[in-house]
């Protein structure tokens, strides 16, 4: 049996052809990513339209402000019951430990160190050139915090669960399905086999399934080879 680990995210501005594709891939996915361009075009209506077609939700807003504002928002937030959402690890202990306050269904994921960021970012605005030094500590924190799970792209997977065990969820973008990768805006990325073998629960994945020919072919071929 297959187990569906692939996280489409709808990154489209034509909610027609967005809808479609969900009715399409629904039982091929684990869950649907909504981010900003999504939620920015088309909102709570827009949302609800998915969730009705698939309740397997990642509302990835990546929430990062003082304590009491990201708690509210949360809590506001768990109403549409998405399976999964963020918030960035950075906006310190205090912001990461009222998260939890009233979202019983909803786990809430850490970003550590965006995808697109290299070493030469990473030293210039977190003074550490080594990006496994800040994701292991990011990671670190995140557990003490009792979040429960982090997003970080697949470079990091393998030293993030040696630091966390099985059963913190990991949580990878930054794939790509072609052999020969071409790193783009994601500067860290790997494939969809190699990512789920190194110790990812659940990939990311955009473009190379929503920009395909046949999306649906695609995404049964990266079920198949990560089964």
């Amino acid at each position: 049996m297959i187990s569906n680990k692939v996280i489409v995210a709808l990154d489209n501005n034509n909610i027609v052809k967005t809808i479609k594709l969900v009715k399409e891939l629904r039982k091929d996915v684990y869950a649907f990513k909504i981010g900003y361009q999504f939620f920015f075009n088309f909102g709570l209506n827009g949302y609800k339209k998915i969730y009705k077609i698939c309740p397997n939700i990642f509302l990835d807003l990546k929430l990062h402000d003082i304590p009491n504002t990201v708690k509210n928002g949360l809590n506001a937030l768990a109403k549409i019951k998405p399976l999964l959402t963020t918030i960035h690890i950075s906006g310190g202990d205090e912001m990461m430990l009222s998260s939890k306050s009233k979202n019983k269904f909803t786990k809430i994921l850490g970003v550590s160190i965006l995808t697109s960021l290299d070493s030469r970012q990473t030293k210039k605005y977190y003074n550490e050139k080594k990006v496994s030094v800040l994701v292991k500590k990011f990671a670190r924190s995140a557990i003490k915090n009792n979040l429960d799970g982090i997003v970080c792209s697949p470079k990091e997977i393998k030293d993030i669960r040696k630091e966390t065990g099985k059963n913190f969820i990991i949580v990878t973008p930054g794939i790509r399905i072609d052999n020969k990768i071409k790193e783009d805006d994601q500067k860290r990325v790997e494939t969809p086999k190699r990512a789920i073998e190194m110790g990812a629960n659940y990939l990311v994945i955009g473009r190379p399934i929503t920009e395909a020919e046949a999306p649906l072919k695609v995404l049964r071929e990266i079920n198949r080879t990560i089964a």
